[in-house]
């Protein structure tokens, strides 16, 4: 069994990056009862970072079961955290990282110092910078079907070499233009699971995105 802390060069991802597949699946809205069977599908695929988002249904327990289940193979968190007494659930919980909406310095500092690895949301270069300077050690592009792959190349010039990730309507067609511009990959939320799916209708949004990620590191190298 590997440990999901130790980054081994995969798809073609930056040795830099905590996980090795540069998707974060996201699992907004997924309930309780079924977030063990989509997970088990996602690490199944090979994805080793997950978020569960904090407006999901009893969320605090399907974070739980999904640390019980699957915590040994995967990066498991906690998305659209707002507060930082959620952060102290999460990290009672066993969540690994944090996922957040914006880019609240008390929020980020409270959350690094709880040894938690945080994702922060901006969309302006003066958000990034201002969620690094409070210790974030990665960033999400939102939403990124907003601003497109010049933004992602635009921002490349000014900001240091920390894990980009791009979030919102980020379909697999587009992932390869993303990465091409900058990202060090995207976190995939509606595109891959809405309330209600079936499990093998997550497993085969998975797979899509694991091929467009493929077809990108082929560009790569071509």
């Amino acid at each position: 069994m590997t440990d999901p802390a130790s980054p081994s060069p995969a798809d073609g991802h930056p040795a830099r990056l905590p996980f090795r597949l540069p998707l974060v699946a996201i699992l907004r809205g997924v309930g309780a009862d079924e977030a063990r069977a989509h997970l088990g599908a996602l690490v199944d695929e090979g994805y080793d970072a997950i978020e569960i988002p904090l407006n999901s249904p009893d969320w605090a327990r399907g974070i739980a079961a999904a640390v019980q289940a699957y915590g040994d193979r995967a990066w498991i968190g906690g998305g659209t955290v707002l507060r930082p007494a959620e952060v102290d659930t999460l990290q009672e919980l066993g969540a690994r990282f944090i996922v957040t909406p914006n880019t609240n310095p008390l929020l980020i500092r409270h959350a690094v110092a709880a040894g938690l690895q945080v994702v922060a949301g901006f969309a302006t270069a003066s958000e990034a910078f201002a969620a690094l300077d409070a210790g974030a050690q990665m960033l999400k592009l939102f939403p990124a079907a907003t601003y497109g792959p010049g933004h992602v190349r635009a921002l490349r010039a000014v900001l240091p070499p920390v894990p980009l990730f791009v979030v919102g309507g980020v379909s697999p067609d587009a992932l390869v233009a993303y990465l091409a511009a900058g990202s060090d990959g995207a976190g995939i939320g509606g595109e891959l699971y809405r309330p209600g799916q079936d499990v093998e209708t997550t497993r085969a949004n998975a797979r899509r995105f694991r091929l467009a990620l493929r077809t990108a590191s082929m560009k790569d190298h071509g």
